[in-house]
């Protein structure tokens, strides 16, 4: 078996996934391979060398050089004059957060990414946040957020606090403002006075992060 950090390519990528909180199949699937196949180019050192258009997408989700995958480095297409390293790729995770009373769990595999920039993070004060986007399903917190509204979850911040959070419930994924509703409650609130406050104990509640930027169409 390869150690890891024996290679530099080998052992950025497995930092990077690690620091995303990404799976290695599901970086696979992403790059159209079978599941085990960045596994493999990591524990076995099969492949010896990630193949160029792997290596460009895995570069680009990520938002770094390819040289720190063991290729040399480029430009991206679409911004020119700004080197990779400059952008950070966010996973857009295939689940939505109900704005309503609760969506299903699905698969929380990336299935594609938005592009950050790095001084934009940092000036929002997410450069070391952990992050990913989901889609908002639902009414129930118009006007803050819409159906459709995609999301950036920083999932480093998972405590009890006031601001609008996704949290799991249960199977449910929804997305609410949380208040505190004394020792060991806490009230899971909608924008759109048609839902009623819901109260139920920290136990049964995950905070999976917390809502700290949106998007949605016009």
């Amino acid at each position: 078996m390869v150690n890891a950090s024996d290679d530099p390519a080998r052992a950025r990528l497995l930092e990077l996934a690690q620091g995303q909180g990404v799976s290695l199949a599901g970086l696979s699937e992403m790059i159209g391979r079978n599941s085990s196949y960045l596994q493999q180019f990591i524990r076995k050192g099969s492949p010896r060398k990630l193949e160029e258009g792997d290596r460009r997408k895995l570069a680009g989700y990520f938002g770094v050089g390819e040289s720190e995958l063991g290729g040399a480095d480029d430009i991206s297409a679409g911004t020119v004059g700004v080197p990779r390293a400059d952008w950070t790729e966010v996973p857009r995770l295939s689940i939505g957060a109900a704005a309503g009373s609760g969506a299903l769990a699905a698969d929380e595999r990336p299935f594609d990414s938005f592009r950050f920039s790095r001084r934009w993070l940092q000036e929002q004060g997410l450069a070391t946040a952990q992050l990913s986007t989901i889609r908002v399903q639902g009414d129930s917190m118009v006007p803050t957020l819409h159906d459709g509204d995609e999301i950036l979850v920083d999932r480093t911040q998972r405590g009890l606090r006031d601001g609008v959070h996704v949290v799991r419930l249960g199977d449910m994924l929804m997305v609410k403002r949380l208040a505190a509703a004394g020792p060991g409650r806490a009230r899971l609130l909608s924008e759109n006075p048609v839902y009623p406050p819901v109260e139920v104990g920290l136990d049964e509640l995950e905070i999976i992060g917390r809502v700290v930027w949106k998007s949605g169409r016009l």
